[in-house]
């Protein structure tokens, strides 16, 4: 076996192990090869005409989905588009809340299923834990920690420093590329959310993708 074929049969094993463990804790979990075949799945599952909510996450926008999902017909809330006004960028956080879908991503994910995100204003964790549709995350293997410990220190370490970066932060990981638990205005690690299980009456999707995805 050489080391490619190694690598993707590794990947796999790692992901179809946690997404056991993600379907335990009421989890719809799911392994795909790569992005491609999770993009298909994403299409699948979301119907024409649907609306769909896309918080912050560099994951989805790789990938492409949001256009692809517009060429579906289905109505895409966000509010990292440019040139957005404070109440245009409000408005579309509360329609990304409200949506049929919210897709998103994670910071990590520890080996027992526990999904773990780092938030700056909580619209994203908001739609993660609650909202009147459905949700599906796309998490690269990248992302799979052994424990939630480690999981904590990813979304911390590197996570945030890139997105801070990304989005102009003036915090000290910006600059170290490391967390300092810093007590800076732009600190972007306000809330801290472990999802041990999925919410009740909640369908929770996971895609855990082969390879290596956003931050």
């Amino acid at each position: 076996m050489d080391i490619s074929e190694a690598k993707k049969k590794s990947n796999k094993q790692l992901g179809e192990t946690v997404c056991k463990a993600l379907a335990a804790r009421g989890f719809r979990a799911q392994y795909a090869d790569d992005g491609e075949a999770a993009c298909e799945r994403v299409l699948e599952m979301i119907a024409d005409g649907a609306s769909v909510g896309i918080p912050g996450t560099v994951t989805v926008r790789e990938l492409g989905l949001p256009e692809r999902l517009e060429e579906k017909g289905c109505r895409i809330s966000e509010h990292w588009l440019p040139g957005m006004t404070p109440e245009e960028r409000r408005a579309a956080m509360i329609g990304e809340l409200s949506a049929d879908w919210f897709l998103t991503s994670a910071n990590a994910l520890a080996m027992d299923g526990t999904i773990v995100n780092v938030d700056g204003t909580g619209n994203r964790t908001a739609g993660m834990s609650w909202g009147p549709g459905k949700v599906i995350y796309i998490i690269g293997v990248n992302k799979i920690t052994p424990d939630v410990h480690s999981a904590l220190k990813r979304a911390r370490n590197v996570a945030t420093p890139p997105n801070a970066l990304r989005l102009a932060r003036r915090t000290p990981c910006a600059v170290t590329g490391r967390c300092s638990d810093c007590d800076s205005e732009d600190r972007l690690c306000r809330i801290v959310m472990l999802l041990e299980r999925a919410p009740i009456g909640r369908e929770c999707h996971v895609i855990i993708v082969g390879e290596e995805l956003g931050y």
